[in-house]
């Protein structure tokens, strides 16, 4: 119970060693000094809140932000001393956004306590006291042996001890973790993997150690110990050996494994990281006007109670006989008093500071966010995939972009492989019918003729076949059409049946293209290899993978061949393989592959080393010792890796294409005409990605292209910058294009920032190639901390792309085939490229537009509702007497002035989405926050000004001398004629007031929408109606009846109404003047754009495009009779006389 309540409280110490021991079964060492570790038990906890702490952590992150502590603050003043206002006027709208808040987040939160309890009860099977026991998912302990059959998924992290196959491997699915949809083959190692059965297991001795547990999906080190008759044996376990929670077994009947990692300590729970909250522009321009108003609370209040003082300074105004002092009030402190009363008037003023602003603006960021999942503009039908949030708070950053970072290889590219050229021993080869056919020549041999290759071509070709983690699935027709499992692997299966799944498109190409030409991987069985050459079986046996990583750039496969020998076959990056080449034709192979680059072809190097016997011997202990060492593994694996991979025979390369996305270069232009810098990142040769920037229009051939390649020094690189950017001043050439490789970006990025960053920005394009996911980010960060401070978007499909997509303001997953992991980690995600100008272009554009619109307006309506009380002091000897009635105070910003701005900011459109696609300039016009700058800020705040004043005044002078409205409250002038009372003043204010704010949003509203219609008239309609419900009852549960009657008999005056009339005349005419006057003397590009739109909307093309509602409108503009729609695709226009009229697509 106190472990539990330590964990609870987050007390609970971490682990205290390095390593963890794990006893296979559970089986504890006898012996009496055994300590048991202590582990997390296999709860998933996704969920934020438990029942006990929900109200105190809620309210504790909600009074975090700055307004709701505020309010908090003033309440608690309102309870504390005597203040004009009740204290519901400022309690009752902080519950409200309090609880709609806490409503919302605890239902967020009971969906992850209902997901999280059906995968804990999800039913596991584990071996104990020799037999099989059914429990639940949560229960399973670390050391507990546990049975997954076919199709399931793990329960908690396992190391695999057997499964029904004899040599103890399985295949298993990644896709719920990293996407990848390839089958991946999992090991045990050959002492457990005999244990076949649950007596064999309950018997098993066994130990293993491994590493605490860490985040990285693709690192597991650790060891096993098996005793057998009294004899330890040690084997080394890997990430081919660890079946991560969330992964599924496939092809396999059932496998045992025991359970090293649980719960929250699993790989998979250890990725659910929270990403570092990115805030938005908009969000930090609130935060500074929020301060801004908060500066003139505090200004109202302090002027307020000086001026109070000073005017009580006369003593017939500081105790008129009316009022008469107590004894108490006499001798109190003039410093409480003083603090008093400025308490009293920061209440009576709180409202300036716009509460329900947070909660506006979370609805309509989390609303609005649904418009980009139901944009069918940005539904892939090839892949059934549409636009996917992940997070609502960046909506508006979408139409902020200034710089785009985006990767290559599946984001500008289909990331679809096929294979074209190769090099073997200094020829060029390009695949013919299925046949290699050398350069120069043609393809005559007659048909089903078997090719002539030599041992050279024949060993490239085996080594293409060999070297690789390429898994098949064997597909069974018959078997499918009667709900047989289609990856079943029956031995004997026609060839003809065999698909190939592989990690890597790259290798699937490859592996492809030898079985056409005839060298066919045939599949694995345990650690034999099969491949048929030209119908001939050859069978090698598999001794060790040098598994593949970003700072090697290579993969390699040691076999033992048919005839006995040793031989290693390694692929990679040109760079990363031909300087460790010794013999081969490696100059002509350099050359060949350059030319392979140009051509836009991925390329990659292939070599082998024969080992004598007495060398492999000494590489297989070398990798050995790597490989079972605890501490340091990765850096005793680098040292074995580079001893072997060298002194290699080169036997070729390889030209692989990656076609270019559809409408890539219509994207590029658009984001470029929108004044977006885009930049490729890519880890591509530099020839190659040259090539693909210049097809896909991100360098144009009239560009200036600078480089900065291969330096090797900080002087050279700082020399070789100081000359770009003299080019750069010195050329009269509109653009330049630059390009940067990997090692130069990191001498750039040392010590010489601000020089390369000048030459960048004076580039309209930039190409790094040749880098490093690390690298990537540095480039991002690089330019968001420069000292413009740019907005900056990256965009890519890959898991190298996953650290530039969480360091830039907003990241964009590619639903790729390089997996999830990037679509996991973005911010939002989409199927392809071309729908980033859509994204960027009308949905950023709608977004910015509507929210910057919504925190101008809430601040304008606040000063319009707070100046008249303040203006009111001076009419009432500051006696800190209301304005308005309490109800009234509580409601303005809850109910009569919240719908309409609400409805404006989820479906406002400037201009129509179409016009924005076809004029990407647009976007410029909204850059650089130009809508929340401090100048638009400080127009908003002085019309509020100048609202208020004249709702203020105009009532006063229009209404001052009305003796017909005697209300309660009366108040005598001095020239000693009766006024109305102070509630009519006040409730004629407030009258005009919702009225003007109201329509004054009207007025700012472009594109109006039945909903925006209903809420804007409702909104007028529903304060008349709830105030005559008001003011017509006695409400027996109010301590005063102010208000009984006074809307009726304010209402009931013909002058009352001609003042409201005049008043709201007086207010908005001068903007509609404004509005028309800039609209035909000085019109900004959108406003130019809004009457293009309107003139060509009566197309029947433009028509099509609009949503169904405006194509009516526009069709009854131009007499057609009827519109018919015949599916959700197309729309039939019939013409007046009853002819068929021509069908539009996609409407």
């Amino acid at each position: 119970m106190l472990r539990w309540i330590r964990q609870q409280l987050g007390f609970d110490p971490p682990h205290q060693s390095e390593t963890r021991t794990v006893y296979v079964a559970n089986r504890f060492p006898q012996h009496g000094h055994y300590i048991p570790q202590r582990f997390a038990d296999n709860r998933i906890i996704s969920s934020k809140y438990t029942i006990w702490n929900f109200v105190p952590k809620n309210l504790f992150e909600q009074f975090r932000r700055i307004a709701n502590f505020y309010f908090l603050i003033i309440f608690l003043v309102q309870l504390m001393i005597d203040t004009p206002t009740s204290p519901v006027t400022s309690g009752l709208p902080l519950f409200f956004v309090i609880t709609v808040t806490a409503i919302k987040q605890g239902y967020e939160d009971w969906l992850r306590h209902k997901a999280d309890n059906e995968v804990n009860g999800a039913p596991v099977f584990v071996v104990r006291s020799g037999s099989l026991v059914q429990t639940r998912s949560k229960n399973i302990r670390v050391g507990d042996i546990v049975r997954v059959a076919k199709d399931e998924t793990f329960p908690a992290d396992l190391v695999l001890l057997s499964s029904d196959r004899a040599d103890g491997t399985c295949h298993i699915t990644t896709a719920s973790l990293d996407g990848e949809t390839n089958l991946k083959t999992h090991y045990s190692v050959a002492e457990t993997s005999v244990c076949q059965s649950v007596s064999q297991l309950e018997a098993l001795q066994a130990v293993v150690e491994c590493q605490q547990p860490e985040a990285d999906l693709y690192r597991f080190v650790g060891r096993v110990t098996v005793t057998q008759h009294g004899e330890e044996i040690v084997r080394p376990l890997g990430p081919e050996n660890l079946l991560l929670r969330g992964a599924r077994l496939k092809n396999t009947k059932e496998i045992f494994g025991v359970a090293v990692y649980t719960g929250m300590e699993s790989k998979m729970a250890l990725n659910y990281k929270c990403k570092s909250q990115k805030r938005s522009a908009v969000e930090k321009s609130m935060n500074t006007f929020l301060l801004i108003y908060l500066g003139i609370l505090l200004s109202e209040a302090v002027l307020s109670t000086i001026l109070k003082y000073a005017w009580q300074a006369e003593d017939k105004w500081d105790e008129p006989f009316y009022n008469q002092k107590t004894d108490q009030e006499r001798n109190s402190s003039p410093i409480l008093k003083f603090i008093s009363d400025f308490l009293a008037f920061l209440v009576l003023y709180n409202f300036i500071i716009p509460i329900s602003l947070y909660v506006t603006v979370e609805m309509q960021k989390f609303l609005g966010s649904f418009f980009i999942g139901w944009d069918l503009d940005l539904y892939h039908e090839e892949s059934d995939q549409k636009a996917q949030v992940n997070t609502s708070d960046l909506n508006e950053e979408l139409g902020q972009v200034e710089y785009v970072f985006t990767d290559k290889t599946g984001t500008l590219t289909e990331n679809e492989m096929q294979f074209r050229e190769c090099s073997i021993s200094g020829t060029k080869y390009r695949e013919v019918n299925g046949k290699l056919v050398p350069e120069g020549m043609t393809d005559d041999s007659p048909d089903g003729s078997t090719p002539h290759l030599v041992g050279e071509e024949l060993l490239f070709l085996k080594a293409v076949s060999l070297c690789h983690t390429v898994q098949i699935s064997y597909d069974q027709p018959d078997c499918l059409v009667g709900g047989g499992d289609p990856f079943s692997h029956v031995n004997g299966f026609s060839s003809n049946h065999m698909e190939y799944y592989a990690s890597s498109p790259d290798e699937k190409a490859l592996v492809e293209a030898a079985k056409r030409i005839g060298v066919a991987f045939t599949g694995t069985s345990g650690d034999t290899m099969e491949i048929k050459t030209f119908g001939k079986t050859e069978k090698y046996k598999l001794l060790h993978v040098l598994e593949f990583d970003a700072d090697r750039r290579r993969m390699s496969v040691i076999l033992q061949t048919p005839s006995g020998g040793q031989v290693l076959f390694t692929k990679g990056a040109e760079s990363a393989i031909l300087p460790f080449t010794t013999s081969g034709e490696i100059e002509k192979t350099r050359l060949h592959v350059d030319e392979f680059a140009l051509k836009g072809l991925r390329t990659l190097v292939v070599a082998c080393r024969h080992f004598s016997p007495e060398e492999y011997i000494d590489v297989d202990r070398r990798l050995n010792a790597a490989r079972t060492a605890l501490q340091q593994r990765e850096e005793r694996l680098q040292e074995a890796f580079s001893y072997i991979e060298r002194d290699l025979q080169l036997l070729g390369a390889t030209g692989v294409e990656d076609k270019l996305q559809d409408k890539v270069q219509e994207t590029i232009e658009a984001l470029r005409l929108a004044g977006i810098k885009v930049w490729v990142l890519t880890g591509d040769k530099h020839e190659t990605a040259v090539s693909v920037s210049l097809s896909c229009g991100h360098f144009h051939r009239t560009m200036n292209i600078l480089e900065l390649l291969q330096q090797r020094s900080d002087n050279e690189c700082a020399e070789q910058l100081r000359r770009l950017a003299r080019r750069i001043k010195e050329d009269h050439v509109i653009q330049h294009g630059l390009v940067v490789d990997g090692a130069s970006l990191s001498l750039a990025l040392r010590e010489h920032e601000k020089l390369f960053m000048e030459v960048c920005k004076n580039c309209s394009a930039v190409l790094c190639c040749r880098m490093a996911p690390l690298q990537k980010a540095k480039v991002v960060r690089l330019l968001k901390t420069s000292p413009e401070k740019p907005i900056t978007l990256a965009i890519g499909d890959g898991a190298n792309d996953v650290s530039m997509i969480q360091e830039a303001h907003v990241g964009i997953g590619i639903m790729g085939k390089e997996g999830r992991q990037a679509v996991r980690n973005s911010d939002y995600a989409i199927a392809r490229f071309k729908f980033l100008a859509k994204l960027l272009l009308v949905h950023g554009h709608f977004y910015y537009i509507r929210i910057a619109t919504l925190v101008q307006y809430f601040f304008y309506k606040n000063v319009c509702f707070i100046t008249p009380q303040f203006l009111y002091q001076f009419f009432c000897l500051f006696s800190q007497q209301t304005l308005y009635d309490s109800v009234y105070l509580t409601l303005y910003n809850i109910c009569f002035t919240s719908l309409p701005i609400l409805v404006y900011s989820l479906f406002e459109q400037l201009v129509h989405p179409h016009v924005l696609q076809s004029k990407p300039g647009l976007y410029r016009d909204i850059s650089k926050n130009a809508m929340l700058s401090f100048r638009t800020f400080l127009y908003w705040t002085l019309l509020g000004f100048c609202h208020a004043f004249v709702f203020f005044f105009g009532s006063y002078i229009l209404m001052g001398e009305d003796t017909t409205l005697m209300g309660n409250g009366q108040i005598l002038r001095a020239n000693r004629q009766l006024m109305f009372g102070n509630w009519t003043f006040g409730t004629l204010v407030f009258t005009v007031m919702v009225i003007t704010v109201t329509l004054k949003l009207a007025l700012e509203t472009h594109f109006w929408t039945w909903m925006n219609h209903f809420v804007t008239w409702g909104s007028i309609a529903f304060y008349f109606i709830f105030s005559l419900f008001y003011g017509g009852i006695i409400w027996p549960f109010l301590h005063t009846q102010d208000m009984y009657f006074v809307f009726v008999q304010l209402l009931s005056s013909g002058s009352a109404w001609f003042a409201i009339i005049i008043i709201v005349i007086t207010c908005l005419f001068p903007d509609v003047v404004k509005k028309v006057f800039y609209r035909h003397l000085h019109p900004t590009s959108t406003q130019k754009s809004q009457m293009y739109s309107n003139r060509v909307a009566i197309g029947d093309d433009f028509i099509a495009l609009q949503p169904l509602s405006r194509a009516k409108s526009q069709l009854g503009k131009i007499r057609w009779k009827r519109v018919r729609v015949q599916s959700a695709q197309n729309m039939t226009l019939l013409k007046p006389n009853g002819a068929q009229g021509r069908t539009i697509g996609t409407c």
